[in-house]
C-alpha cells in the first residue's frame, strides 16, 4: 500500500482532467485595496443577484476575495458599507454638477448638455446607480434615510446654483428649492430609464429628447413664476 505521503505527492502531480471541478483561487487584494474591493464586490452582487439588504457579509467578503474578519477592518457592519456607497454616489453627482457649470449656459443648451452628461455618467458608473435605484425604496431604513438626506442636500445645493441664474432673480429661496426638487426627481427618474435602455437603440434618442423637454418645461414655467409673500400660506389664512 502506498504511504499517505506518496498518495499526496501523486495527487499533486496529477494534471487536471478536462471538466474537473477546479476553481482557480482569486488573489487576495492588498491591504490598501481591500476596502475598494469590498465596495466593488457589493455593487457587483447587487447588480447580479439581489438588493443590498439581502446580501450577507460573508457573500461580500467572498466576492471581494478577503476573509470575513477582514471586513471589520474597514466597515462596522453591512449598513456602514451601504452608507459609504450612498455617500460616494452623491459625491460624484455633486462633482458632476459643479464641473458642468450650468448657470453659464443658455436654457436650451443647458438642458441638452445636462441630460447628455448625466446619461453618460450613469452608464459609466452603472453599478453605483443600480445600487441607488434599487435601495432608494427597497433598502434598509438607514440606507433609505441616507439616500433621502443626500437628495435633500443635493436639492439645496442645486437651488443655490439656480440663484445665480438671471431669470430666477425674483424667486425666493424656498421656491428655488421647490424647483430644484422637481429637477432632481426628474433626473433620478431618468437614471432608472437609462439603466434599462441600450445607448445605441432608437429608444435611447427618444428618451434623451423627452428628458430635455421635461427639464425645459420646468425652466420655462419658472421663467414666468413670480414668488409672492403669501404663496406659502395655508388655505384660508
Amino acid at each position: 500500500m502506498a504511504s499517505p505521503a506518496s498518495v499526496s505527492t501523486a495527487a499533486a502531480d496529477r494534471p487536471n482532467m478536462p471538466g474537473a471541478a477546479s476553481t482557480p483561487r482569486r488573489p487576495s487584494p492588498r491591504r490598501g485595496e481591500a476596502r475598494a474591493a469590498l465596495m466593488q464586490a457589493a455593487l457587483s452582487l447587487v447588480a447580479r443577484e439581489a438588493n443590498f439588504s439581502a446580501l450577507s457579509l460573508r457573500q461580500v467578503a467572498r466576492e471581494a476575495g478577503v476573509v470575513p474578519t477582514a471586513f471589520y477592518r474597514h466597515f462596522a457592519d453591512m449598513d456602514a458599507l451601504g452608507l459609504t456607497l450612498v455617500e460616494d454616489t452623491f459625491a460624484e453627482l455633486r462633482t458632476l454638477l459643479r464641473d458642468a457649470d450650468l448657470p453659464s449656459l443658455p436654457l436650451k443648451g443647458m438642458t441638452r448638455y445636462a441630460v447628455s452628461l448625466f446619461a453618460y455618467h450613469v452608464r459609466d458608473r452603472r453599478l453605483l446607480f443600480q445600487f441607488l435605484v434599487k435601495e432608494r425604496f427597497a433598502g434598509t431604513v438607514p440606507i433609505r434615510r441616507a439616500i433621502d438626506a443626500e437628495i435633500d442636500s443635493l436639492v439645496i445645493e442645486l437651488a443655490r446654483d439656480f440663484g445665480h441664474f438671471d431669470t430666477f432673480g425674483s424667486i425666493t429661496d424656498e421656491d428655488l428649492q421647490m424647483i430644484a426638487g422637481l429637477v432632481v426627481n426628474a433626473i433620478i427618474a431618468l437614471s432608472e430609464r437609462i439603466l434599462d435602455v441600450d445607448p445605441d437603440a432608437a429608444e435611447n434618442a427618444a428618451l434623451m429628447l423627452r428628458a430635455e423637454k421635461q427639464l425645459r418645461l420646468i425652466f420655462l414655467g419658472v421663467g414666468r413664476w413670480q414668488s409672492q409673500p403669501d404663496d406659502d400660506a395655508a388655505p384660508g389664512d
